[in-house]
């Protein structure tokens, strides 16, 4: 029996946004254009939550489906772009996704990590 790994990569999308949040925290952004060290911080991170999406897009496409909320090609797109398209990445893309897509994605994840541990413990014969 495989071990259900849905609630890990919730909770890596979760810590690396809430990463990213914290990385830019008190930056403007022109702060945050002028300095390298907190665009890498916030990339990698980035990076971590399409590569979660990715994982969770391939092994749970059903859970993906009744999300349908959350961006999750969006994710992996955004992952693709930096990953492979490394010397183009668009930090004013980056900027706005910390401002705008984060905040937005941390309020809904507590719900969709709810839904994933219910999902868990039904699949394990055990009561919500």
């Amino acid at each position: 029996m495989s071990e259900n790994r849905l609630p890990d990569y919730l909770d890596h999308i979760q810590q690396a946004a809430t990463d990213a949040r914290g990385f830019v925290e008190g930056l403007g952004k022109d702060d945050f254009l002028a300095d390298r060290r907190t665009q890498q911080a916030v990339i990698m991170s980035l990076i971590i939550i399409g590569e979660a999406a990715t994982k969770v897009m391939d092994g749970h496409t059903a859970f993906t489906q009744a999300h349908a909320e959350l961006p999750w090609r969006y994710m992996r797109g955004m992952r693709n772009r930096m990953a492979h398209g490394y010397f183009d990445i668009n930090l004013d893309v980056v900027w706005e996704t910390t401002q705008q897509w984060l905040p937005e994605l941390l309020q809904q994840l507590p719900a969709v990590r709810q839904d994933a541990d219910d999902e868990d413990r039904n699949d394990k014969g055990m009561e919500p």
